[in-house]
């Protein structure tokens, strides 16, 4: 036999071993599970997944459960934020300007960012203060006792009430690293937006 043909036979013995052996990883590949979805790999607080199947409703199978709408008319919106308010001595006209500037009085809303309810409560948010946030009455009292927190907190100064919508809005680590109403403009719109409807509750 030619060193040739002994060359070329060994070439044939290698590729036909290499295939086989793709072939089995092949196998092994798919006989494993597919990857699941975001809200299933990462752990999450239980009453948040009927929210994030809701958020994420765009990218889910056509049969993916939807969170039912919750129908809450403004009239007992209202009436919860008076409750909260006078429950963490907070401003009603504030709490309520809160809630216009966050949802527009909407208990379904949630953000892109995953905010929730009327008060656009992150989860952990939510959690902290012991709140399911997609039960509108569990949703004010945290969002009003997280403003009644960071009134405590910037208290005293001249631009307290600022500093704390913004803080609100951006959160107390970013307020605190610029030593007030950081140079977002979101962040500043969403101030001056807040202060105009508390002008409008109060005079109402």
């Amino acid at each position: 036999m030619s060193f040739l043909t002994t060359s070329f036979l060994l070439g044939c013995a290698a590729a036909s071993l290499a295939a086989l052996q793709f072939k089995s990883v092949d196998n092994r590949l798919q006989s494993l599970p597919m990857v699941p979805r975001v809200e299933h790999a990462v752990a999450v607080w239980q009453p948040f997944q009927p929210i994030l199947k809701r958020a994420a409703v765009g990218s889910q199978p056509p049969n993916t459960p939807v969170m039912p709408m919750i129908d809450l008319p403004k009239a007992e919106t209202l009436k919860l934020i008076d409750a909260a308010a006078q429950r963490h001595n907070v401003p009603s006209a504030f709490v309520k300007s809160i809630v216009a500037a966050e949802s527009n009085f909407d208990c379904n809303a949630v953000s892109a960012k995953g905010a929730i309810g009327l008060m656009q409560l992150m989860p952990e948010t939510a959690q902290e203060y012991g709140a399911d946030p997609t039960i509108p009455e569990q949703n004010i009292d945290a969002g009003t006792h997280y403003l009644r927190v960071l009134m405590n907190r910037y208290s005293g100064g001249r631009r307290s009430l600022k500093i704390v919508i913004a803080a609100y809005n951006a959160g107390p680590a970013i307020v605190d690293r610029y030593r007030g109403i950081p140079p977002f403009r979101e962040t500043r719109q969403y101030v001056a937006r807040v202060l105009t409807f508390m002008r409008q509750f109060e005079r109402s």
